[in-house]
């Protein structure tokens, strides 16, 4: 599932440049934050809690600059200003990592129009827009590097995560192409395709995550902290698409060759979520 393709390495630290980190409150957004700084890079944590950036950029205050900027990555005005705002302090931009991501979790019958397409807002829209603003800007220096989150569920059909899963196939192709546009002009694309993460996102889309865990089996869940680091090592090292975990990489493997007809049904009838909405029937 790695491409080994050699390109340039991350952009040399600099106090003058910063790595952009979306959804970087919790979960694998921080870590990547941590992993950047453990690295030398000054980082601007952005996300919707203030709060939460502030407790982090605390933690990480000391060799590097920390910059804090609250945005909701499903507005498209706020996202519009973001790179503005790194330039009026001073910083170019030489890193972008599209963390931030949601997920609806259960049948499309009952969800809402709202809820899919915030979704899409922040999954897609958004990784569409920065990525676009960022090559604009790094393309021309001939220097800089992007990371976006997908996830194994990019591979296949996910029934009881439609849309969820749909958005990250979106990403992973999207930035496989963008990877292939950009060789050679001293930018670097990679892809971070994490299978199960204890992380807030399944509380935020209203799933407990002791019943979601009994489809995966413990085997199959990576630390947040080593899919950061592996994502991290996925641009500074040019690797393209990275899976955390070999079990992780057999499956989206053997999902990506499995006829729909036979594996579809199968992921139906497992999934958590629709299996509790059968038993309220």
């Amino acid at each position: 599932m790695r491409m080994y393709v050699r390109g340039m390495a991350l952009p040399t630290p600099s106090p003058t440049a910063t790595a952009l980190v979306t959804g970087a409150s919790s979960g694998i957004g921080a870590d990547i934050a941590r992993e950047l700084v453990r690295r030398g890079h000054g980082v601007t944590l952005v996300a919707r809690r203030e709060d939460r950036l502030r407790a982090l950029a605390d933690e990480l205050s000391g060799s590097v600059r920390i910059e804090v900027v609250a945005c909701d990555m499903a507005d498209a005005s706020a996202r519009a200003t973001l790179l503005d705002t790194i330039a009026e302090r001073g910083l170019t931009l030489d890193i972008l990592v599209n963390n931030a991501g949601v997920g609806t979790i259960g049948s499309v019958a009952t969800s809402t129009v709202d809820a899919e397409l915030s979704m899409v807002r922040v999954n897609v829209e958004a990784v569409i827009d920065l990525c676009t603003r960022a090559v604009a800007q790094m393309v021309p220096r001939g220097r800089g590097a992007i990371l976006n989150v997908g996830s194994t569920a990019a591979y296949n059909p996910f029934p009881g995560q439609a849309g969820y899963a749909a958005s990250k196939a979106f990403v992973v192709t999207y930035s496989e192409a963008l990877r292939a546009e950009l060789h050679g002009s001293g930018v670097t694309v990679a892809t971070l395709c994490p299978g199960p993460v204890r992380t807030e996102f399944l509380q935020t889309a209203g799933m407990d995550e002791g019943t979601f865990a009994e489809a995966f089996p413990e085997f199959m869940w990576v630390p947040a902290r080593e899919v950061a680091d592996l994502g991290v090592d996925a641009i500074a090292e040019d690797h393209g698409t990275v899976v955390p975990g070999l079990p992780n990489r057999i499956a989206a493997t053997a999902f990506r060759h499995l006829p729909r007809r036979l594996l579809l049904p199968v992921l139906a009838k497992a999934h958590p979520a629709l299996k509790q909405e059968r038993s309220r029937r």
